[in-house]
């Protein structure tokens, strides 16, 4: 795996891994691809045979379907599931052409966080489906909440939704 934080543009808040054992994509999102990465990542993830919101870190449905991206020309050819595909191989060390478009599109979806920021108050129950699009796309869902001193943002999800900790 490429230590990414010399990535200036991309600093993702939590790994693949990481995201797949909080609970994303109703369970259901790369389920066919998985066995493409490393066997740990299937440790602890939540998957589902069929889309399962509540098998999301927040208990809500968070995405539009493959075919809304695709007639959106958000799709690559060369990641046909999307923008997580994406950045499950970036982060397995694999790089493209579509590396620049992809980071960009990540730096965009953070514009959610201030409307959590705003009226999120801290509550995990408030802004729910915005804070699962965040995490989603690997960024903080919590930016209402302070960090504390040396908190990862996983430690920091963990703490405010009182989760055990998690592995990785």
């Amino acid at each position: 795996m490429k230590d990414m934080s010399k990535d200036l543009l991309f600093n993702p808040a939590f790994t693949p891994h990481q995201m797949l054992m909080l609970g994303v994509f109703e369970g259901k999102y790369l389920n066919s691809t998985l066995d493409e990465y490393p066997p740990e990542w299937r440790t602890d993830a939540k998957l589902s045979d069929i889309p399962n919101p509540s098998i999301n870190a927040f208990g809500v449905k968070s995405r539009q379907p493959l075919a809304v991206w695709q007639e959106s020309g958000w799709i690559n050819p060369q990641d046909p599931w999307g923008w997580f595909q994406w950045y499950a191989r970036y982060y397995c060390g694999r790089r493209t052409e579509d590396d620049v478009r992809q980071i960009k599109r990540w730096r965009a979806f953070v514009r959610h966080a201030g409307q959590v920021r705003k009226h999120g108050n801290g509550d995990p129950s408030i802004r729910r489906v915005q804070r699962q699009a965040l995490l989603q796309w690997s960024h903080d869902p919590f930016p209402d909440v302070t960090t504390l001193e040396n908190e990862t943002v996983l430690t920091k999800m963990n703490r405010i939704t009182k989760q055990p900790g998690t592995k990785t």
